[in-house]
Protein backbone atom coordinates (compact mmCIF):
# COMPACT_ATOMS: atom_id res chain seq x y z
CA UNK A 1 0.00 0.00 0.00
CA UNK A 2 1.58 3.25 -1.23
CA UNK A 3 0.43 6.21 1.27
CA UNK A 4 1.74 9.70 2.22
CA UNK A 5 3.64 10.36 4.89
CA UNK A 6 1.69 12.15 8.18
CA UNK A 7 2.50 15.54 8.99
CA UNK A 8 5.83 15.61 10.33
CA UNK A 9 8.07 19.10 11.82
CA UNK A 10 10.79 19.36 9.77
CA UNK A 11 9.60 21.14 6.57
CA UNK A 12 9.37 24.78 5.67
CA UNK A 13 5.76 24.01 5.15
CA UNK A 14 5.95 22.45 8.48
CA UNK A 15 7.22 25.25 10.26
CA UNK A 16 5.10 27.91 8.62
CA UNK A 17 2.02 25.54 9.33
CA UNK A 18 2.50 23.37 12.11
CA UNK A 19 2.68 26.76 14.57
CA UNK A 20 -0.86 27.97 13.23
CA UNK A 21 -2.22 24.73 13.85
CA UNK A 22 -0.84 24.06 17.09
CA UNK A 23 -2.83 26.80 18.23
CA UNK A 24 -5.98 25.94 17.02
CA UNK A 25 -6.16 21.82 17.93
CA UNK A 26 -9.15 20.63 15.73
CA UNK A 27 -9.60 23.24 13.70
CA UNK A 28 -8.89 23.98 9.67
CA UNK A 29 -8.11 27.28 8.10
CA UNK A 30 -9.73 27.77 4.15
CA UNK A 31 -9.11 31.01 1.59
CA UNK A 32 -11.78 30.99 -1.21
CA UNK A 33 -9.39 31.59 -4.25
CA UNK A 34 -11.65 32.96 -7.08
CA UNK A 35 -9.16 34.77 -9.08
CA UNK A 36 -7.55 32.53 -11.85
CA UNK A 37 -3.88 34.82 -11.22
CA UNK A 38 -3.78 33.88 -7.61
CA UNK A 39 -4.80 29.98 -8.12
CA UNK A 40 -2.03 30.02 -10.51
CA UNK A 41 0.36 30.97 -8.21
CA UNK A 42 -0.37 29.10 -5.23
CA UNK A 43 0.12 25.95 -7.01
CA UNK A 44 3.55 27.33 -8.08
CA UNK A 45 4.65 28.51 -4.73
CA UNK A 46 3.68 25.49 -3.08
CA UNK A 47 5.66 23.70 -5.31
CA UNK A 48 8.61 25.41 -4.43
CA UNK A 49 8.00 25.27 -0.98
CA UNK A 50 7.60 21.59 -0.61
CA UNK A 51 10.06 19.43 0.41
CA UNK A 52 8.67 16.17 1.34
CA UNK A 53 5.89 15.21 -0.84
CA UNK A 54 3.86 16.90 -3.70
CA UNK A 55 0.25 14.95 -4.96
CA UNK A 56 -1.54 16.35 -8.01
CA UNK A 57 -4.43 14.57 -9.23
CA UNK A 58 -6.28 16.53 -12.21
CA UNK A 59 -9.07 15.56 -14.48
CA UNK A 60 -7.00 17.72 -17.22
CA UNK A 61 -3.75 19.07 -17.53
CA UNK A 62 -3.27 21.26 -21.12
CA UNK A 63 0.28 21.40 -22.77
CA UNK A 64 0.43 25.17 -22.53
CA UNK A 65 1.36 28.29 -20.89
CA UNK A 66 0.72 27.78 -17.53
CA UNK A 67 0.39 24.10 -18.03
CA UNK A 68 3.82 23.49 -18.71
CA UNK A 69 4.88 25.72 -16.25
CA UNK A 70 3.53 23.45 -13.75
CA UNK A 71 5.42 20.38 -15.56
CA UNK A 72 8.19 22.44 -14.86
CA UNK A 73 7.95 23.15 -11.13
CA UNK A 74 6.63 19.61 -10.51
CA UNK A 75 9.92 17.79 -12.36
CA UNK A 76 11.89 21.08 -10.62
CA UNK A 77 11.02 19.89 -6.76
CA UNK A 78 11.64 16.14 -7.75
CA UNK A 79 15.08 17.05 -8.81
CA UNK A 80 15.35 18.79 -5.07
CA UNK A 81 14.35 15.31 -3.56
CA UNK A 82 10.74 15.58 -3.29
CA UNK A 83 8.54 12.54 -3.66
CA UNK A 84 6.17 13.53 -6.39
CA UNK A 85 3.24 11.35 -6.99
CA UNK A 86 0.90 12.73 -10.23
CA UNK A 87 -2.36 11.04 -10.84
CA UNK A 88 -4.61 11.82 -13.97
CA UNK A 89 -7.64 10.87 -16.14
CA UNK A 90 -6.85 9.40 -19.21
CA UNK A 91 -9.65 10.54 -21.20
CA UNK A 92 -7.30 14.06 -21.14
CA UNK A 93 -3.87 12.52 -20.43
CA UNK A 94 -4.02 9.36 -23.10
CA UNK A 95 -3.32 12.17 -25.61
CA UNK A 96 -0.35 13.61 -23.54
CA UNK A 97 0.83 9.89 -23.40
CA UNK A 98 4.29 10.65 -24.03
CA UNK A 99 5.21 13.47 -21.85
CA UNK A 100 3.41 11.78 -18.82
CA UNK A 101 5.90 8.74 -19.43
CA UNK A 102 8.83 11.11 -20.03
CA UNK A 103 7.83 12.15 -16.29
CA UNK A 104 7.33 9.09 -14.81
CA UNK A 105 11.26 8.42 -15.71
CA UNK A 106 12.24 10.17 -13.52
CA UNK A 107 13.05 8.33 -10.22
CA UNK A 108 11.24 11.06 -7.75
CA UNK A 109 8.26 11.19 -9.66
CA UNK A 110 5.47 8.17 -10.19
CA UNK A 111 2.31 8.85 -12.52
CA UNK A 112 -0.78 7.11 -12.50
CA UNK A 113 -3.55 6.91 -15.15
CA UNK A 114 -6.83 6.49 -13.81
CA UNK A 115 -9.56 3.95 -15.67
CA UNK A 116 -7.03 3.97 -18.91
CA UNK A 117 -7.64 3.59 -21.91
CA UNK A 118 -5.95 0.13 -23.42
CA UNK A 119 -4.03 1.62 -26.49
CA UNK A 120 -1.93 4.81 -26.08
CA UNK A 121 -2.23 6.17 -29.26
CA UNK A 122 -4.53 6.71 -32.75
CA UNK A 123 -7.98 8.13 -32.75
CA UNK A 124 -9.26 5.14 -34.12
CA UNK A 125 -7.99 2.53 -31.58
CA UNK A 126 -9.02 4.96 -29.41
CA UNK A 127 -12.97 5.35 -30.80
CA UNK A 128 -12.61 1.57 -31.15
CA UNK A 129 -12.19 0.88 -27.41
CA UNK A 130 -15.33 3.66 -26.83
CA UNK A 131 -17.15 1.07 -28.95
CA UNK A 132 -16.49 -2.27 -27.31
CA UNK A 133 -15.70 -0.78 -23.52
CA UNK A 134 -18.64 2.56 -23.79
CA UNK A 135 -19.69 1.12 -20.09
CA UNK A 136 -16.20 1.52 -18.21
CA UNK A 137 -14.65 4.06 -20.33
CA UNK A 138 -18.12 6.36 -19.66
CA UNK A 139 -16.66 6.84 -16.19
CA UNK A 140 -14.09 9.44 -15.71
CA UNK A 141 -12.04 11.00 -12.51
CA UNK A 142 -12.82 14.80 -12.37
CA UNK A 143 -10.94 15.39 -8.90
CA UNK A 144 -8.61 17.75 -8.27
CA UNK A 145 -6.02 19.08 -5.66
CA UNK A 146 -2.91 19.98 -5.60
CA UNK A 147 -1.25 19.14 -2.03
CA UNK A 148 2.56 20.00 -0.72
CA UNK A 149 3.99 17.93 1.89
CA UNK A 150 0.57 16.93 3.78
CA UNK A 151 0.13 20.37 5.19
CA UNK A 152 -1.16 22.77 2.64
CA UNK A 153 -3.92 21.84 -0.82
CA UNK A 154 -5.87 23.45 -2.86
CA UNK A 155 -8.94 21.54 -4.08
CA UNK A 156 -11.81 22.56 -6.07
CA UNK A 157 -13.03 23.13 -9.90
CA UNK A 158 -10.17 24.10 -11.44
CA UNK A 159 -7.87 22.00 -14.01
CA UNK A 160 -5.04 23.09 -14.85
CA UNK A 161 -4.24 25.16 -18.06
CA UNK A 162 -4.98 28.67 -19.30
CA UNK A 163 -8.49 29.35 -19.33
CA UNK A 164 -8.58 28.28 -15.67
CA UNK A 165 -6.04 30.65 -14.61
CA UNK A 166 -7.11 33.67 -16.50
CA UNK A 167 -4.12 33.49 -18.98
CA UNK A 168 -6.16 32.17 -22.43
CA UNK A 169 -6.67 34.90 -25.15
CA UNK A 170 -9.80 32.94 -25.96
CA UNK A 171 -12.21 32.37 -23.37
CA UNK A 172 -11.15 32.23 -19.37
CA UNK A 173 -13.76 30.51 -17.07
CA UNK A 174 -14.95 31.63 -13.99
CA UNK A 175 -13.57 29.04 -11.63
CA UNK A 176 -13.12 28.20 -7.70
CA UNK A 177 -10.57 26.73 -5.20
CA UNK A 178 -10.33 26.20 -1.61
CA UNK A 179 -6.81 27.00 -0.42
CA UNK A 180 -6.04 24.80 2.91
CA UNK A 181 -4.30 23.90 5.92
CA UNK A 182 -4.84 22.11 8.92
CA UNK A 183 -6.43 18.11 9.26
CA UNK A 184 -8.17 18.99 6.36
CA UNK A 185 -5.75 18.68 4.12
CA UNK A 186 -4.44 15.03 5.84
CA UNK A 187 -8.27 14.14 4.63
CA UNK A 188 -7.24 15.09 1.41
CA UNK A 189 -4.20 13.29 1.25
CA UNK A 190 -5.96 10.22 2.65
CA UNK A 191 -8.47 10.96 -0.44
CA UNK A 192 -5.44 10.98 -2.72
CA UNK A 193 -4.45 7.63 -1.34
CA UNK A 194 -7.19 6.21 -2.06
CA UNK A 195 -7.22 6.56 -5.62
CA UNK A 196 -3.59 5.89 -5.88
CA UNK A 197 -4.14 2.48 -4.77
CA UNK A 198 -7.44 1.83 -6.24
CA UNK A 199 -8.23 -0.70 -9.11
CA UNK A 200 -8.89 1.68 -10.99
CA UNK A 201 -5.19 3.30 -11.39
CA UNK A 202 -2.74 2.31 -13.34
CA UNK A 203 1.30 2.97 -13.24
CA UNK A 204 2.15 4.70 -16.49
CA UNK A 205 4.92 1.99 -16.97
CA UNK A 206 2.11 -0.81 -17.01
CA UNK A 207 0.50 1.04 -19.50
CA UNK A 208 3.56 1.72 -21.83
CA UNK A 209 7.05 0.73 -20.37
CA UNK A 210 8.48 1.65 -23.81
CA UNK A 211 7.61 5.32 -23.65
CA UNK A 212 9.17 5.89 -20.00
CA UNK A 213 12.57 6.12 -20.82
CA UNK A 214 15.45 8.93 -19.49
CA UNK A 215 16.09 10.29 -23.06
CA UNK A 216 12.86 11.40 -23.93
CA UNK A 217 12.26 12.68 -19.88
CA UNK A 218 16.03 14.94 -21.15
CA UNK A 219 14.26 15.94 -23.97
CA UNK A 220 11.38 17.21 -21.79
CA UNK A 221 13.51 18.82 -19.34
CA UNK A 222 14.77 20.50 -22.01
CA UNK A 223 11.56 21.70 -23.52
CA UNK A 224 10.18 23.12 -19.95
CA UNK A 225 13.26 25.04 -19.21
CA UNK A 226 13.55 26.67 -22.81
CA UNK A 227 9.65 27.36 -22.36
CA UNK A 228 10.42 28.45 -18.53
CA UNK A 229 12.75 31.20 -19.87
CA UNK A 230 10.13 32.52 -22.43
CA UNK A 231 7.13 32.25 -19.52
CA UNK A 232 9.05 34.28 -17.31
CA UNK A 233 9.48 37.14 -19.33
CA UNK A 234 5.81 36.89 -20.69
CA UNK A 235 3.30 39.42 -19.51
CA UNK A 236 1.64 36.91 -17.90
CA UNK A 237 4.42 36.33 -15.66
CA UNK A 238 5.45 39.81 -15.31
CA UNK A 239 2.32 41.10 -14.02
CA UNK A 240 1.55 37.62 -11.65
CA UNK A 241 4.86 38.56 -10.03
CA UNK A 242 3.30 41.89 -9.40
CA UNK A 243 -0.29 40.58 -8.39
CA UNK A 244 -0.80 41.75 -4.52
CA UNK A 245 -2.52 38.18 -3.90
CA UNK A 246 1.29 36.45 -4.47
CA UNK A 247 3.09 39.49 -2.74
CA UNK A 248 0.88 38.64 0.58
CA UNK A 249 1.23 35.15 -0.08
CA UNK A 250 5.32 35.49 -0.31
CA UNK A 251 5.50 37.39 2.83
CA UNK A 252 3.37 34.52 4.42
CA UNK A 253 0.32 36.74 5.15
CA UNK A 254 -2.45 34.63 3.52
CA UNK A 255 -5.73 35.84 4.92
CA UNK A 256 -7.44 32.62 5.43
CA UNK A 257 -10.56 31.76 7.37
CA UNK A 258 -10.70 29.02 10.51
CA UNK A 259 -13.71 26.24 11.12
CA UNK A 260 -13.87 23.45 13.48
CA UNK A 261 -16.49 22.23 11.49
CA UNK A 262 -15.45 20.84 7.97
CA UNK A 263 -15.22 17.71 6.06
CA UNK A 264 -13.51 16.64 2.73
CA UNK A 265 -16.01 14.28 1.14
CA UNK A 266 -14.92 12.43 -2.39
CA UNK A 267 -16.57 9.50 -3.97
CA UNK A 268 -15.35 6.07 -3.84
CA UNK A 269 -12.57 5.50 -7.01
CA UNK A 270 -13.82 2.35 -7.90
CA UNK A 271 -17.33 3.96 -8.67
CA UNK A 272 -16.20 3.73 -11.85
CA UNK A 273 -16.15 0.10 -12.08
CA UNK A 274 -19.31 -0.44 -10.58
CA UNK A 275 -23.11 0.01 -11.19
CA UNK A 276 -26.52 0.27 -9.01
CA UNK A 277 -25.71 0.67 -5.45
CA UNK A 278 -22.54 0.99 -5.60
CA UNK A 279 -22.61 3.80 -8.07
CA UNK A 280 -23.85 6.27 -5.15
CA UNK A 281 -22.03 9.58 -4.64
CA UNK A 282 -20.87 10.21 -1.46
CA UNK A 283 -20.66 13.72 -2.91
CA UNK A 284 -24.54 13.87 -3.01
CA UNK A 285 -24.90 11.72 0.35
CA UNK A 286 -23.41 14.62 2.12
CA UNK A 287 -24.78 17.59 0.32
CA UNK A 288 -28.38 16.39 0.06
CA UNK A 289 -29.20 16.35 4.00
CA UNK A 290 -27.74 20.09 3.89
CA UNK A 291 -29.90 21.06 1.43
CA UNK A 292 -32.74 19.40 3.11
CA UNK A 293 -32.38 20.82 6.52
CA UNK A 294 -31.67 24.22 5.39
CA UNK A 295 -33.85 26.90 6.78
CA UNK A 296 -34.04 29.90 5.08
CA UNK A 297 -31.79 29.73 2.19
CA UNK A 298 -29.72 28.28 -0.53
CA UNK A 299 -27.45 29.61 -3.55
CA UNK A 300 -26.16 26.81 -5.63
CA UNK A 301 -23.84 27.91 -8.71
CA UNK A 302 -22.96 25.15 -11.25
CA UNK A 303 -21.80 26.01 -14.84
CA UNK A 304 -23.19 22.61 -15.80
CA UNK A 305 -26.75 22.24 -14.16
CA UNK A 306 -28.88 19.68 -14.73
CA UNK A 307 -31.21 18.92 -11.62
CA UNK A 308 -33.58 16.53 -13.52
CA UNK A 309 -36.93 15.76 -12.33
CA UNK A 310 -37.10 15.20 -8.77
CA UNK A 311 -33.58 17.76 -8.26
CA UNK A 312 -35.95 20.36 -10.03
CA UNK A 313 -39.20 19.58 -7.71
CA UNK A 314 -36.88 19.30 -4.43
CA UNK A 315 -35.81 22.99 -5.49
CA UNK A 316 -39.45 24.34 -6.06
CA UNK A 317 -40.78 22.72 -2.72
CA UNK A 318 -37.90 24.48 -1.08
CA UNK A 319 -39.37 27.88 -2.20
CA UNK A 320 -42.71 26.60 -1.33
CA UNK A 321 -41.69 26.22 2.06
CA UNK A 322 -40.28 29.86 2.63
CA UNK A 323 -36.84 29.50 1.29
CA UNK A 324 -34.98 31.83 -0.84
CA UNK A 325 -33.39 29.50 -3.80
CA UNK A 326 -30.62 31.31 -6.44
CA UNK A 327 -29.07 29.98 -8.83
CA UNK A 328 -26.20 30.72 -11.24
CA UNK A 329 -25.35 28.55 -14.50
CA UNK A 330 -23.74 29.27 -17.75
CA UNK A 331 -26.29 30.79 -20.47
CA UNK A 332 -26.31 28.92 -24.06
CA UNK A 333 -23.83 31.14 -25.36
CA UNK A 334 -21.44 30.91 -22.60
CA UNK A 335 -21.47 27.19 -22.32
CA UNK A 336 -19.01 25.31 -23.50
CA UNK A 337 -20.71 22.52 -23.55
CA UNK A 338 -24.05 23.31 -25.43
CA UNK A 339 -25.37 20.04 -25.14
CA UNK A 340 -25.77 19.74 -21.29
CA UNK A 341 -27.59 23.27 -22.06
CA UNK A 342 -29.88 21.27 -23.44
CA UNK A 343 -30.58 19.18 -20.57
CA UNK A 344 -30.98 21.78 -18.00
CA UNK A 345 -33.46 23.82 -20.16
CA UNK A 346 -35.94 20.94 -19.85
CA UNK A 347 -36.22 22.23 -16.00
CA UNK A 348 -35.91 25.79 -16.56
CA UNK A 349 -39.62 26.66 -16.95
CA UNK A 350 -40.65 24.70 -13.70
CA UNK A 351 -37.92 26.44 -12.05
CA UNK A 352 -38.58 29.88 -12.85
CA UNK A 353 -42.41 29.50 -12.71
CA UNK A 354 -41.61 28.06 -9.09
CA UNK A 355 -40.16 30.93 -7.94
CA UNK A 356 -36.57 29.87 -7.84
CA UNK A 357 -34.50 32.17 -8.82
CA UNK A 358 -32.41 31.94 -12.41
CA UNK A 359 -29.65 33.57 -13.94
CA UNK A 360 -27.53 33.03 -16.69
CA UNK A 361 -23.65 33.72 -17.34
CA UNK A 362 -23.34 36.28 -20.11
CA UNK A 363 -20.25 34.80 -22.49
CA UNK A 364 -18.26 38.13 -22.09
CA UNK A 365 -18.22 40.17 -18.70
CA UNK A 366 -16.46 42.67 -17.01
CA UNK A 367 -15.57 40.52 -13.86
CA UNK A 368 -14.08 38.22 -15.76
CA UNK A 369 -11.79 40.83 -17.61
CA UNK A 370 -10.84 41.78 -14.03
CA UNK A 371 -9.33 37.88 -13.46
CA UNK A 372 -7.73 37.55 -17.07
CA UNK A 373 -4.06 39.48 -17.70
CA UNK A 374 -4.48 38.02 -21.47
CA UNK A 375 -7.28 39.82 -22.48
CA UNK A 376 -9.72 36.77 -22.94
CA UNK A 377 -12.65 37.70 -25.56
CA UNK A 378 -14.91 35.23 -23.54
CA UNK A 379 -16.26 34.34 -19.86
CA UNK A 380 -17.85 30.22 -19.23
CA UNK A 381 -18.89 29.62 -15.86
CA UNK A 382 -16.91 26.63 -14.34
CA UNK A 383 -16.93 27.04 -10.25
CA UNK A 384 -18.82 24.73 -8.23
CA UNK A 385 -20.25 26.02 -5.23
CA UNK A 386 -23.09 26.50 -2.66
CA UNK A 387 -24.14 28.19 0.64
CA UNK A 388 -27.08 27.26 2.78
CA UNK A 389 -28.52 29.99 5.19
CA UNK A 390 -25.55 31.84 5.34
CA UNK A 391 -22.98 29.71 7.47
CA UNK A 392 -22.14 26.48 4.91
CA UNK A 393 -20.20 26.83 2.07
CA UNK A 394 -18.76 24.06 -0.08
CA UNK A 395 -16.33 24.42 -2.99
CA UNK A 396 -15.51 21.10 -4.92
CA UNK A 397 -15.73 19.53 -8.72
CA UNK A 398 -19.02 18.49 -8.69
CA UNK A 399 -21.40 19.81 -10.66
CA UNK A 400 -25.13 19.31 -9.98
CA UNK A 401 -26.44 17.15 -13.14
CA UNK A 402 -26.67 13.16 -13.68
CA UNK A 403 -23.05 12.58 -14.91
CA UNK A 404 -21.25 13.74 -11.87
CA UNK A 405 -24.03 11.85 -9.66
CA UNK A 406 -23.65 8.43 -11.47
CA UNK A 407 -20.65 8.25 -13.66
CA UNK A 408 -17.77 10.73 -12.44
CA UNK A 409 -15.53 10.03 -10.12
CA UNK A 410 -16.28 13.88 -8.02
CA UNK A 411 -15.12 15.41 -4.76
CA UNK A 412 -15.40 18.75 -2.41
CA UNK A 413 -15.66 20.98 0.65
CA UNK A 414 -17.61 21.65 3.08
CA UNK A 415 -17.39 23.92 5.31
CA UNK A 416 -19.11 25.68 8.14
CA UNK A 417 -17.99 29.31 8.55
CA UNK A 418 -20.18 32.49 7.75
CA UNK A 419 -17.53 34.24 6.44
CA UNK A 420 -17.05 31.63 3.96
CA UNK A 421 -20.29 31.83 3.14
CA UNK A 422 -20.66 35.62 3.16
CA UNK A 423 -18.06 35.63 0.75
CA UNK A 424 -19.39 33.39 -1.50
CA UNK A 425 -22.82 35.18 -1.85
CA UNK A 426 -20.50 38.44 -2.73
CA UNK A 427 -19.23 36.64 -5.60
CA UNK A 428 -22.67 35.59 -6.70
CA UNK A 429 -23.97 39.14 -6.29
CA UNK A 430 -21.23 40.27 -8.33
CA UNK A 431 -21.54 37.94 -10.87
CA UNK A 432 -25.18 37.74 -11.25
CA UNK A 433 -25.29 41.67 -11.65
CA UNK A 434 -26.96 42.84 -15.23
CA UNK A 435 -23.48 43.55 -16.34
CA UNK A 436 -22.47 39.77 -15.75
CA UNK A 437 -25.62 37.99 -16.25
CA UNK A 438 -29.10 37.69 -17.80
CA UNK A 439 -32.04 37.11 -15.30
CA UNK A 440 -34.47 34.45 -16.00
CA UNK A 441 -38.21 34.43 -15.09
CA UNK A 442 -41.16 33.37 -16.16
CA UNK A 443 -44.93 35.06 -17.67
CA UNK A 444 -47.60 33.91 -18.75
CA UNK A 445 -45.94 34.37 -22.61
CA UNK A 446 -43.31 31.77 -21.35
CA UNK A 447 -39.45 32.91 -20.08
CA UNK A 448 -37.91 36.03 -20.67
CA UNK A 449 -34.14 36.70 -20.34
CA UNK A 450 -33.31 40.50 -18.85
CA UNK A 451 -30.28 43.09 -17.89
CA UNK A 452 -30.93 46.66 -17.48
CA UNK A 453 -30.81 47.15 -21.12
CA UNK A 454 -32.27 44.05 -22.83
CA UNK A 455 -34.74 41.70 -22.83
CA UNK A 456 -35.40 38.24 -24.77
CA UNK A 457 -37.63 35.78 -25.32
CA UNK A 458 -35.15 33.11 -26.07
CA UNK A 459 -31.80 32.06 -25.13
CA UNK A 460 -29.51 35.51 -26.23
CA UNK A 461 -27.16 35.38 -28.85
CA UNK A 462 -26.16 31.86 -29.02
CA UNK A 463 -25.82 30.97 -32.42
CA UNK A 464 -27.38 28.51 -34.78
CA UNK A 465 -24.86 25.41 -34.20
CA UNK A 466 -25.10 25.64 -30.29
CA UNK A 467 -28.96 25.82 -30.60
CA UNK A 468 -29.11 22.31 -32.61
CA UNK A 469 -26.88 21.22 -29.89
CA UNK A 470 -29.36 22.14 -26.79
CA UNK A 471 -32.28 21.01 -28.93
CA UNK A 472 -30.68 17.59 -29.69
CA UNK A 473 -29.94 16.73 -26.32
CA UNK A 474 -33.42 17.87 -25.40
CA UNK A 475 -35.32 16.14 -27.30
CA UNK A 476 -33.64 13.37 -27.49
CA UNK A 477 -33.64 13.33 -23.51
CA UNK A 478 -29.43 12.77 -23.26
CA UNK A 479 -29.83 13.80 -19.09
CA UNK A 480 -28.11 10.45 -17.87
CA UNK A 481 -24.51 11.29 -20.19
CA UNK A 482 -24.85 15.22 -19.54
Amino acid sequence: MDTVEAAAVDTRLDQLVGAAERERPGQSAFKLVSEGPEAFALRVRAAQLAERSLDVQTYIWHADLTGRYLAGMVLAAADRGVRVRVLVDDLDARAKNDGFAALHAHPGIDVRVFNPFVSRKGFVFQAGEFLTGFGRLNHRMHNKSWIADNRFAIAGGRNLGDEYFGASEDVNFADLDFAMIGPVVREASASFDRYWNSAATYPMDVLDAPAVNTADLDRLRSGLAAERERTESSHYATELRNDDALKRLLSRNLPMEWSDEYRFVADDPLKALKKGEGANSNVVAALSPVLVDSSRSITLISPYFVPGRRGAQGLVDAVAAGKAVRILTNSLAANDVAAVHGGYSRYRKTLARGGVQLWELKPITGEQAKSSFRGSKGASLHSKALTVDGHIAFVGSYNLDPRSTTLNTEQGVLVSSEALAAQLEALFERQTAPAGAWRVTADGRGLSWSDDESRFRRDPIAGIGRRFQAWFARFFRLDAQL
